[in-house]
């Protein structure tokens, strides 16, 4: 044979060894992870949280001695015992030569420039029944143009075949509005998703006036089932701040509608927003009253609690908005009295997973669709602000787009801000939990992410797990 034409080392040799034994140290040195939270809750539980992995855990106080000793910032050396690997499977604690940050570059790649999925914010109507004080929308147009539900259609068509995931919002002004345009595309998306194996999910933000029983049932039929509603208090708060655009109340029909949704045996989830601020604060405990005797422990309802801001509204200089710090305590305090009352609120163990901090408007695969086919970024901004106009949909379904507005929404922010780089709640938010902030200040957008409230943010995931699994014993015993 030609030794040419083949490597010796293909043949077997009597000398040598068909396997090579890789020695592995027996001792190695071990560091708490940089992306590590910790907290205690009232009964001095330990709570721990790594958002790099997403774990979340709950160590009781006999436990601490044990804790301390693997997260000291000097490390430990040696083999694990079991509660060390129990930390080290969870992320709490990793090898001192690992690079997280190098790591989480990796993670970060995966997730962000991924070609696989596409969501869709559409604004099925620009116009709006209501007319709440703190809006920051102005209602220049009204439904979605015919030719926009076509290029729509022919956008999804034209990707359908490299998705692996789809993702339909339905926003506006008020979306039922336009509920012509909703009947044409709604059905469209759930059969495409349908008959591409995809994975699919829709949603609404909606003000609930509108969302009567029978456009209730034809929604959820094609899987859009998922609804924000907001209420901002009992009718006398709520019809001062969210008023019908003839001044009218609002709160009564919204309620009969949520009711309805209630006594119905559909499959949906429902936000009930509320929106507060110094004035309505204080009138927000008659509220979950209310929430509690109407709606109880329904799984199918949630609540969420959001301080008003001065968005760009006619209205801003009149409103009496609370701090970001001040807007933190309240929101503890009304979360507390949910979970005394058993409601249920979204807390962070539910979006604990890696990226789930990141605004929409940073992922290179959603775009904001308005009635007249500009494609959009970000939801405040809207056409208001050029820079959030990063281009055109055609008929055809191709987008005419600006790269250069584009690429400022989407870059990693982080890579070149040393902040966000040292931050130990980095994977949650990648530096992008709100774009529009980091243009306006030219600063890290912190106030957007749990950062300044962990400690509150991880006793109110503990309570709400307590609560849930009060929930699940008393109906096992039911």
């Amino acid at each position: 044979m030609d030794l040419m034409q083949s490597s010796p080392f293909d043949s077997p040799s009597p000398c040598s060894s068909p396997l090579v034994k890789i020695e592995l140290p027996g001792t190695e040195s071990w560091a708490p992870s940089r992306f590590n939270s910790r907290t205690a809750d009232e009964s001095g539980n330990l709570i721990l949280w790594n958002s790099k992995t997403g774990a979340m855990s709950v160590f009781s106080p006999a436990q601490k001695d044990a804790l301390e000793r693997y997260l000291t910032q000097e490390g430990s050396t040696g083999k694990l015992d079991s509660f060390g690997n129990y930390l080290k499977e969870r992320g709490y604690i990793v090898s001192k030569t690992s690079d997280e940050l190098r790591q989480f570059r990796v993670m970060f790649g995966e997730q962000h420039f991924r070609s696989d999925a596409l969501e869709l914010i559409l604004l099925s109507s620009e116009d709006c029944n209501f007319r709440c004080r703190y809006c920051y929308e102005d209602f220049p147009r009204g439904m979605m143009e015919e030719r926009v539900r076509a290029g729509i259609k022919r956008l999804v068509e034209s990707r359908v075949t490299s998705l692996k995931r789809l993702n339909i919002s339905w926003f506006g002004g008020e979306p039922l509005y336009g509920l012509p345009a909703i009947d044409e595309l709604a059905p469209f998306f759930d059969e495409i998703a349908t008959r591409h194996n995809l994975q699919y999910s829709a949603s609404m933000t909606t003000n609930g006036y509108l969302l009567t029983p029978d456009v209730a049932d034809r929604l959820i039929s094609w899987r859009l089932r998922n609804f924000q509603i907001t209420v901002d208090g009992l009718a006398e708060q709520h019809n001062h701040n969210r008023p019908g655009r003839d001044g009218s109340g609002t709160f009564e029909t919204i309620f009969e509608n949520l009711k309805a949704l209630k006594a119905s045996s559909h499959k949906f989830f429902v936000r009930v927003r509320v929106n507060f601020d110094r004035d309505t604060a204080p009138h927000l405990e008659k509220l979950l009253c209310y929430l509690e005797q109407e709606i109880g422990p329904d799984p199918r309802f949630g609540i969420a609690f959001y301080g008003v801001g001065k968005w760009g509204g006619s209205n801003d200089a009149d409103l009496n908005v609370c701090g970001v710090f001040e807007a933190n305590d309240v929101r503890a305090e009304l979360q507390d009295s949910a979970y005394r009352k058993g409601l249920k609120f979204n807390t962070l163990a539910d979006r604990n997973l890696p990226g789930q901090g990141v605004c929409y408007a940073a992922r290179p695969f959603n775009f904001v669709i308005g009635a007249d086919g500009k494609v959009m970024k970000c939801t405040v901004a809207l056409d208001k602000d050029p820079s959030n106009i990063v281009g055109i949909l055609n008929e055809d379904g191709k987008i005419e787009m600006n790269e250069d507005k584009f690429s400022k929404w989407v870059e990693p922010a982080f890579e070149s801000d040393q902040n966000c780089q040292k931050c130990h709640i980095l994977p949650a938010c990648q530096g992008m939990s709100c774009p529009l902030l980091r243009f306006e200040y030219n600063a890290s957008p912190c106030a957007a992410t749990v950062k300044h409230s962990i400690h509150h943010e991880l006793v109110a995931a503990l309570h709400a797990r307590k609560a849930g699994a009060r929930q699940v014993a008393v109906g096992a015993a039911s």
